[in-house]
């Protein structure tokens, strides 16, 4: 094995790290965002991350279809449906109708939903602001370095989602 090979490995021993981490990290901060949404007095949350994501989906693009939210978030339509129905019965969105197309269903948040939204912008606000100040100690070409690396894990993830096989 050269050293150029033991490198990769060590990387990708760092990479297996971080990615164990964020998981744990994850766990943490969605009991952060639920300590955040009681400070601003919200006594209850839907019960996934997902969830609270269609909800941001929806607040960003209010009136926004069960299409619309699935192709914006990469999920099915079933999937749509299922969490919509759900933050409808929890009362954080509304549905209505288009005057002009009473078929189509569309959804916007309700005051309960805009709440949260507005919560869950604040949570994204602070994880930014950790997230830049930890990137202050690297220079501009090491983030261009991180970024090239970042799109080539996007892209051979997306592809294993797709079901595409490795050359």
């Amino acid at each position: 094995m050269d050293a150029s090979e033991g490198l990769k490995r060590l990387f990708y021993n760092r990479f297996l790290h971080l990615s164990h981490l964020t998981e744990q990290i994850f766990t943490t901060e969605v009991a952060e965002f639920a300590d955040l949404a009681r400070l601003h007095g919200l006594s209850s949350i839907p019960n996934n991350m997902t969830s609270i994501h269609v909800l941001d989906c929806i607040g960003n693009n209010e009136p926004i279809n069960n299409t619309a939210i699935a192709e914006k978030m990469n999920l099915s339509k079933a999937s749509i449906t299922k969490i919509s129905g759900k933050l409808l019965e929890e009362d954080y969105i509304k549905r209505s109708r288009m005057n002009d197309n009473k078929k189509e269903i569309y959804f916007s948040l309700s005051p309960k939903g805009r709440q949260l939204f507005d919560v869950h912008a604040t949570m994204h606000e602070m994880m930014e602001r950790r997230f830049i100040k930890a990137m202050d100690a690297f220079s501009e070409s090491e983030i261009h370095t991180l970024l090239k690396f970042y799109q080539m894990m996007i892209d051979q993830k997306d592809s294993i989602l797709k079901g595409e096989k490795e050359e």
